[in-house]
């Protein structure tokens, strides 16, 4: 049956496809949720053409003596032990006999679904390592997803699905990783599958920047939000997050000042003095939300790089996001901590706070968005404005909010909840960041003395924002 244009492929059909593609050939390990890959290729038939092996080493000692020893089997570690092994047992067995002729590949899976009566959402790691030419080197894409199903047999469907269209694309889209991203979700929905990370690597994707896939996940509302490190690692949240204190700032970054950094380094001296931190270094992000990124509706991606490099620059990890209100962004966060949350923002951001008609879809209107932020331990640490106009400072103890707004603010400041930002630099109070920007493109140097040197520095270097050097 021939799929109607612009309609994906069924799994039936892709599970067709590869069995009769003799040049691919593979085996898939699964632990977790049974062989719910595997068993769309034998349905399909033909499925001598593509299956070497399928396993499933569901018993911990015999995992162990397969991948080596793991504290937790749900893991990156283990999903990439299995993928190493299994890829090169396969070549190893193989490789003289048939590879003239076939491109080899390994599929891994470690899920834990959801437990009987529990109501916490199954999730998992899946992968693939895979040729792209005959005895060429290894590429690999690696996935953490989420599962949204409520019943234990729909969430094993999606699992198939979702590490069939994972081999798939390996297979006939690798030259398109984009396209290859955005199939990962054909035949399924956000309500039944959430993939918050994935990482390309290898030959195959020497040109890939996986700070753009991380891009690309949030864009194409494949989750709500994604993360890499300083080094562009893509990572899944949990992995840095769980059990963490966390102190983040929102911010354009357009680029980043000395002023927003100051901000970021005053909230850790105070974070860090928090009691319930107990002296334990927090994980510090910098948010991007998509609304700051969104250029006559789509996004920049040379705009989203420069912001990302400069972050990098000072060894920041990033969150991007398509949260708007912050209470958003905390019940995000609170899916991976239970832990003191800061959050580092100016005065003007505080008025965004404190404005109503941000909360319009709210049934509870802006009482019920700031419930929802200060449900969790959260503490805003507020740097001080000044204001142009007036040439007046604005701190969290003399912002004034509407009369309505007023004795909830009064008890938010009373309870520690709002927290002004101390020791902060007085010199950096009137930096502007768009009038940075605009000396940047101006060629103007008077911007470097408002950014950090690091950050001047690979602006310059990598000509960032549409900075060029004066002839």
């Amino acid at each position: 049956m021939t799929p109607v244009p612009d309609t994906p492929p069924t799994p039936q059909q892709k599970a067709l496809r590869i069995n009769l593609d003799r040049s691919v050939y593979g085996t898939m390990a699964e632990i977790g949720a049974g062989q719910e890959v595997a068993r769309w290729f034998f349905q399909a038939g033909g499925a001598a053409g593509t299956v070497a092996k399928t396993i499933s080493a569901y018993d911990m000692a015999v995992s162990d003596a397969m991948y080596g020893e793991s504290g937790r089997y749900v893991s990156r570690k283990r999903l990439s032990a299995m993928l190493v092994c299994e890829y090169d047992l396969l070549v190893e067995r193989l490789a003289a006999k048939r590879g003239d002729q076939t491109t080899f590949f390994a599929f891994a899976d470690t899920v834990a679904t959801r437990a009987y009566g529990s109501s916490v959402d199954g999730n998992g790691w899946m992968g693939t390592r895979f040729q792209t030419a005959h005895h060429g080197e290894p590429s690999e894409i690696i996935i953490h997803a989420i599962m949204r199903d409520q019943e234990r047999v729909r969430e094993q469907e999606a699992l198939g699905i979702a590490g069939l269209n994972l081999i798939y694309g390996a297979s006939f889209l690798h030259e398109k990783p984009v396209e290859l991203l955005v199939s990962l979700m054909d035949n399924l929905t956000r309500d039944r599958i959430e993939i918050d990370m994935i990482q390309f690597s290898g030959p195959a994707f020497s040109d890939v920047d996986n700070r753009l896939m991380s891009l690309q996940l949030v864009e194409h509302g494949f989750t709500d939000a994604a993360m890499f490190t300083a080094d562009g690692k893509a990572v899944q949240p949990a992995e840095m997050l769980y059990k963490k204190p966390i102190l983040v700032e929102r911010g354009r970054f357009r680029p980043l000042t000395l002023l927003t950094l100051d901000l970021l380094e005053r909230s850790r001296e105070q974070f860090l003095a928090e009691p319930e931190l107990e002296g334990e270094e927090p994980v510090v992000l910098m948010e991007m939300t998509l609304r700051g990124l969104l250029t006559k509706e789509q996004v920049d991606q040379s705009e989203f790089l420069a912001r990302a490099d400069t972050l990098r620059a000072l060894g920041l990890s990033v969150l991007i996001s398509n949260h708007g209100p912050y209470y958003q962004l905390v019940q995000n966060l609170s899916r991976y901590t239970q832990k003191k949350i800061g959050i580092a923002l100016g005065v003007p951001a505080l008025g965004h706070l404190m404005d109503e008609k941000h909360y319009e879809g709210l049934s509870g209107g802006g009482l019920e968005a700031i419930g929802r932020l200060f449900a969790q331990h959260v503490r805003l640490y507020v740097y001080p404005y000044l204001d142009p106009k007036t040439k007046q400072l604005v701190t969290a103890e003399t912002f004034q909010v509407e009369p309505r707004w007023r004795h909830l603010y009064e008890f938010l400041r009373e309870n520690g909840y709002i927290e002004p930002v101390r020791n902060f630099t007085e010199n950096y109070l009137s930096i502007d960041g768009e009038q940075v920007l605009r000396q940047i493109q101006a060629g103007e140097p008077a911007w470097e003395n408002a950014v950090p040197p690091k950050v001047a520095g690979i602006i310059k270097e990598e000509q960032l924002f549409g900075w060029k050097a004066r002839m």
